[in-house]
């Protein structure tokens, strides 16, 4: 199994970093621990986001919301290249941007809307103010005593069951190797470069590793003593019984977490955060009752035509996020070789722009952005955990 770029993580950036290299000549083998898509790459609501996260921007302010603000050119980026994927590897992946809608209940939200669309702007997104009248107009399914509201015409779906096994199907036609069922247990620097990572399968001497392990990504850090601090945050999502067809966007709420869409099978999926519970000794995760019962009624307050219908499933996942909400990106300073590759809190949408700088960064190329704001050097001084 020996390599010349090992990737830890069979999610959408371990599967999108290996495609990508392999596409380029470089000899990567990418293995995963469980199975492909098992994690929040497979349980996500597949939403496609541009946007500054609201709830953020309101309980962390305009100064967080700059310092994040770089995060977006990485989004639109990642979006351009979903259109790609969606063209190149099939309509299977379901891939549809038709705007997504952040909606206000009150005139004191829209200032808070206005005020993030300002920096939004300011960093390329293109995002636009809309009246109550105008909302309405534009998706006549909202609750009509809606205040008003914002629309970034570049957001959307895509299906998350599918976009990983799709990339790693690319993966392999283009070269590269995927391994499932092999847990990864202690990394070593070699003396003359490069690592030899002990696996449940055996050992692999790399050249170089790809840390695209998701929630396990700071475990993996750890091996190498790499600060890095990021955590898992179980959270739920719910999903309906299928519908006519009747809504295009990807809908938000101001008024609580909501990330709202219709898929292309006529099910809602109804998602945005609300957590899960986690068992601390085994790990497991389950859904709490108080976060179907209350996702459901603020996607029910938003959308009425949602009401009626019956759910047909809720399931818990495992995201990764830092305090900063910004990707880690890049070669760790001191560990020449090791790379980082997380896209918190919204590794669905950055799942292909990982996979495309990583490589860049590996075939010695500019990956044609200023990676200073998402480096690993930014954790140099953080402790590492233990």
């Amino acid at each position: 199994m020996d390599t010349d770029v090992l990737i830890v993580g069979g999610g959408i950036a371990g599967a999108a970093t290996a495609r990508e290299l392999a596409r380029a000549g470089i000899d990567a083998l990418l293995i995963e621990q469980a199975t492909l898509n098992a994690g929040a790459s497979g349980a996500n609501a597949g939403s496609l986001h541009a946007q500054i996260p609201h709830p953020e921007f309101v309980s962390l302010g305009e100064d967080w919301a700059r310092a994040y603000a770089p995060t977006i050119a990485l989004k639109q980026a990642s979006l351009a290249l979903w259109h790609e994927l969606g063209a190149e590897l099939g309509p299977d992946l379901e891939v549809a941007t038709k705007g997504g809608l952040l909606v206000a209940a009150h005139a004191g939200q829209m200032r808070d809307i206005a005020r993030k669309g300002a920096i939004e702007r300011a960093a390329g997104l293109a995002v636009e103010m809309l009246s109550r009248t105008e909302l309405l107009r534009l998706a006549p399914y909202l609750a009509e005593d809606v205040g008003g509201g914002a629309v970034c015409p570049v957001e959307g779906k895509a299906n998350p069951l599918r976009a990983t096994p799709a990339l790693a199907r690319a993966a392999v036609a283009a070269g590269a190797r995927i391994r499932q069922g092999v847990a990864l247990l202690a990394i070593e620097r070699r003396a003359g470069g490069g690592f030899i990572a002990q696996t449940s399968q055996g050992p692999v001497r790399a050249g170089r590793i790809v840390n695209a392990a998701g929630a396990n990504a700071a475990a993996v850090a750890r091996m190498l003593g790499v600060p890095l601090p990021l955590e898992g945050f179980p959270i739920q999502v719910n999903v309906t019984e299928r519908a006519a067809p009747f809504m295009d966007h990807l809908v938000y709420y101001a008024s609580g977490r909501l990330s709202l869409k219709q898929a292309q099978n006529g099910t809602l999926l109804i998602g945005g955060g609300w957590p899960a519970a986690r068992d601390a000794a085994s790990g497991r995760l389950s859904l709490l009752p108080q976060s179907v019962a209350g996702n459901l009624a603020v996607a029910s307050a938003v959308v009425p035509a949602i009401a009626p219908l019956r759910l047909v499933r809720s399931w818990p996942a495992l995201v990764n996020g830092t305090a900063d909400w910004k990707p880690v990106l890049g070669e760790v300073p001191g560990v020449p070789g090791f790379y980082i590759a997380v896209f918190p809190w919204m590794g669905f949408t950055g799942g292909p722009i990982v996979g495309r700088i990583l490589a860049e960064l590996i075939a010695g190329r500019d990956p044609g952005f200023d990676l200073r704001p998402f480096s690993p050097a930014r954790y140099a001084h953080s402790p590492v955990a233990a």
